[in-house]
C-alpha cells in the first residue's frame, strides 16, 4: 500500500476536534470525494481510498451535501443529440 506524509501544524487536531485517527479518515474522505467530484476517479475507486464501501461513501456524500453522482455535461449533450 501506498503511504503518503502530511506534515500539519500541531494544533490542527484541537482546531478540528478530532484525534489524530479520526484526521486520517478525514483526510481519506476528503481526497476521495475531492477526486471522485472532479470525475478522476470511480465511486469504487473513491469508497475505497476513504475506507468505506459504496453505500456508506454515498451516506457521507450526502452528509456533506455533495453530489453523488458526476455527470459530464459534454457527455450527456452528445447523448441526448444522438437520440
Amino acid at each position: 500500500m501506498t503511504q503518503v506524509r502530511v506534515d500539519l501544524p500541531d494544533a490542527v487536531t484541537s482546531v478540528l476536534h478530532c484525534a489524530p485517527e479520526e484526521l486520517d479518515r478525514e483526510l481519506r474522505l476528503a481526497a476521495a470525494t475531492q477526486w471522485y467530484q472532479q470525475g478522476r476517479i470511480s465511486q469504487e475507486w473513491a469508497a475505497h481510498i476513504a475506507g468505506m464501501d459504496r453505500t456508506d461513501f454515498l451516506l457521507a456524500l450526502a452528509r456533506m451535501n455533495k453530489d453523488s453522482f458526476v455527470v459530464d455535461f459534454e457527455d450527456l449533450d452528445r447523448e441526448l443529440a444522438r437520440g
